[in-house]
């Protein structure tokens, strides 16, 4: 008989396509993943798993195996978040997912506020980026997720948190001579600094400066935004900025930021669950939470 252990494996796997990472991310040997592996396979009849030098690669039949579990795995979770909900609001386990570019700059403003009003609450939190976040998310590995919008898939409730402006950050020896508000053409593609591909960051800031084709740009090898600043700082270009960094770190005096004209440029950061999630409750409850101190911040 297929088991649930057995579907929470093979989920793992196809997230990251490696026996040994698999089995340390379900916090167990590579033998018992691999064994229980070989069972589900032998239960049901066929091949589920290609294994190869170094990684996994799933056959035609086990990419339909891998569609059934990762429902069938996402459903047990929501079973399990419906007994939680019984038991009062934000209580035990909470895995929140969030975005490279949202997590470093939102979370000191909530966590002691969280902490302080949900004692019983058991946050886990899981920062990567937006394409992977969705996919944990819908496979149920990732419970809520913060991020920007849009998405492009269905089946999530949205809850929208706040929108956040950009500004545009540049270093204080190419400042001289810009006015004091700038237009998407003032900056020139060549001077524009950028996160490396797969950052939502780096294609808002594509879409708004009208960059049709990336081979000008100065792609970093970067996936933080203090990285990107630091390089902001030492002349070498600009870069697009949320607002919402700027509210949480101090303000680095080699570094001007000015702002867009007429209609602004913003990223509408929200909060997104699985539509069949018993949690919703809970994760209005959070994103109240998140909007409070978001004001608060905004307002101090």
């Amino acid at each position: 008989m297929v088991t649930l252990k057995q579907l929470n494996y093979l989920v793992s796997l196809a997230e990251t396509r490696h026996f040994s990472k698999a089995a340390a991310l379900c916090h167990v040997t590579q033998p018992a993943l691999s064994t229980q592996i070989k069972e589900l396979e032998q239960t049901l009849g066929f091949q589920v798993v290609e294994r190869r030098r170094g990684a996994a690669q799933f056959t035609t039949e086990g990419q339909e195996v891998l569609r059934r579990a990762t429902a069938i795995v996402a459903e047990a979770r929501d079973l399990e978040d419906f007994a939680k909900q019984r038991r009062g609001l934000l209580v035990g386990r909470l895995t929140v997912g969030i975005t490279p570019s949202i997590a470093p700059y939102l979370l000191p403003l909530c966590l002691p506020t969280i902490q302080s009003e949900f004692p019983r609450l058991d946050l886990k939190l899981r920062e990567t980026q937006t394409d992977a976040l969705v996919e944990e998310l819908a496979s149920g590995q990732v419970d809520v997720a913060i991020l920007a919008l849009p998405i492009n898939r269905s089946g999530f409730d949205v809850l929208p948190l706040f929108d956040d402006k950009f500004l545009v950050a540049v270093g204080t020896s190419k400042a001289h001579g810009l006015p004091a508000r700038l237009s998407a053409d003032s900056i020139a593609p060549d001077q524009l600094l950028l996160l490396e591909e797969g950052h939502c960051l780096r294609d808002q800031a594509l879409s708004y400066c009208n960059v049709a084709s990336p081979k000008n740009l100065t792609t970093l090898g970067a996936t933080s935004l203090n990285t990107v600043l630091q390089m902001v700082a030492a002349g070498y270009g600009m870069t697009l900025l949320p607002e919402l960094v700027t509210r949480a770190d101090k303000p680095d005096p080699r570094i001007v930021l000015k702002r867009f004209t007429a209609p602004e440029p913003k990223r509408e950061v929200a909060m997104i669950w699985r539509a069949t999630s018993p949690r919703t409750k809970d994760f209005k409850e959070l994103g109240k939470l998140i909007k409070r101190c978001h004001s608060a911040k905004r307002a101090a």
